[in-house]
């Protein structure tokens, strides 16, 4: 049951990050209320996940490990910027609360957490991807053996196709902060940009998983006698 309701969280939790992303098609009101839901969502997957804060601390560190704990504190470390700012911003959901400075300030933490929070929530999607095509192999072993390297190739093929979309859509701009002012295309065709944003997602998913993939092996030659 408990298994069953993380997956329900985390897909939740990725839809609402892509939905988040297209500012421009829903209106401020709506994308409050969705991020605000989402930061429930995610407070609900770290309490369900409290174990890996007690253990965050314990054990040998292995480069998977090291690579696994640097994309989840970075995470967080974005999620939480991205509540701080979405409070201080908001003019509806938490417009009750008194706030009355440092609006400058949480514009640009804002655009930091929005575009940081992406990718590394879609990176921590791939350290958990393993799950995903058990799931498959489980379900489909035939298929999952004979189309193994067909996944990989339209998977590589998107992957590439992310990385232009990362390029065209100027994110290390927003990044690194170079411009505290982001372009929306309000024309632009719903379809098209959330097609360009799964892409991207699908982009850090890939390197991600197969990095760790990487990175077990370098630990399964140190083992070796």
């Amino acid at each position: 049951m408990k298994g069953k309701i993380k997956i329900a969280i985390d897909i939740l939790m990725t839809a609402a990050l892509l939905f988040l992303t297209g500012y421009q098609f829903w209106g401020e009101e709506l994308h409050e209320w969705v991020g605000a839901g989402m930061f429930v969502l995610f407070i609900a997957h770290h309490i369900l996940n409290w174990n890996w804060h007690k253990t965050l601390f314990k054990g040998k560190y292995t480069p998977n490990r090291v690579f696994i704990t640097v994309v989840d504190v970075l995470t967080l470390a974005a999620m939480l910027i991205q509540m701080y700012s979405g409070i201080v911003l908001s003019r509806y959901v938490f417009a009750f609360l008194p706030i009355e400075s440092g609006l400058a300030l949480a514009r640009k933490l804002h655009i930091l957490g929005a575009y940081w929070g992406f990718l590394l929530m879609s990176l921590h999607l791939g350290l958990h991807w393993n799950m995903v095509a058990g799931a498959v192999k489980k379900k489909f072993p035939k298929f999952f053996k004979g189309f193994r390297w067909v996944c990989f190739g339209i998977g590589l093929a998107i992957a590439g196709y992310g990385v232009w979309v990362f390029i065209k859509r100027d994110f290390a701009t927003y990044l690194f902060l170079q411009s505290e002012f982001v372009f929306l295309d309000y024309e632009e065709s719903k379809i098209l940009f959330y097609l360009d944003h799964l892409a991207l997602m699908m982009t850090c998913i890939f390197l991600s998983h197969y990095l760790g993939k990487l990175l077990r092996k370098f630990k399964r030659k140190d083992n070796k006698p």
